[in-house]
């Protein structure tokens, strides 16, 4: 099955554990799977490259067809919407990370490039701490991990 779906074994043994697929045992112990099953792993895999997790891939296996055709069974659309939100936040979360990062590069850079210029003390000037994160309320007596200005000096 391994060889026939380009799935590991220990991938197969997982999506058998996980009930999305059935194997027979042979006398010798061996796996014994239906011709069914390489449909059923390429599906699987389908959804999974979909962003679904196994807890509602089992959910919505019985209702497709094809590699990742969908009947609408009940409750389907459902969990698609709700797994959907799931990966917009992520997405969102990426968005800022990605931003907070491009500005941390940027912030680097330009204090790279203020030491290197001409006439200015390079290595007897102490780096500008950057913002990496923001601040925490200074009500509950917390200070920021990393901040700019004169405070973080």
């Amino acid at each position: 099955m391994s060889r026939r779906t380009g799935v590991s074994e220990r991938l197969l043994r997982y999506y058998e554990q996980a009930e999305l697929i059935h194997a027979e045992r042979r006398a010798n112990g061996y796996r014994e799977y239906s011709d069914q099953t390489v449909d059923t792993v390429h599906r699987v895999r389908a959804l999974l490259a979909a962003g679904l997790p196994i807890r509602i891939i089992r959910r919505v296996l019985p209702c497709t067809y094809d590699t990742a055709g969908l009947r609408p069974c009940p409750g389907i659309l459902t969990s698609l919407r709700d797994q959907l939100s799931v990966l917009d936040q992520r997405a969102a979360d990426l968005e800022t990370a990605r931003r907070l990062l491009r500005q941390t590069i940027t912030a680097t850079e330009n204090a790279a490039n203020q030491a290197q210029a001409p006439g200015q003390p390079n290595s007897l000037t102490p780096p500008r701490r950057i913002a990496l994160a923001p601040a925490r309320s200074r009500k509950r007596g917390r200070r920021p991990l990393l901040s700019g200005g004169s405070e973080a000096r």
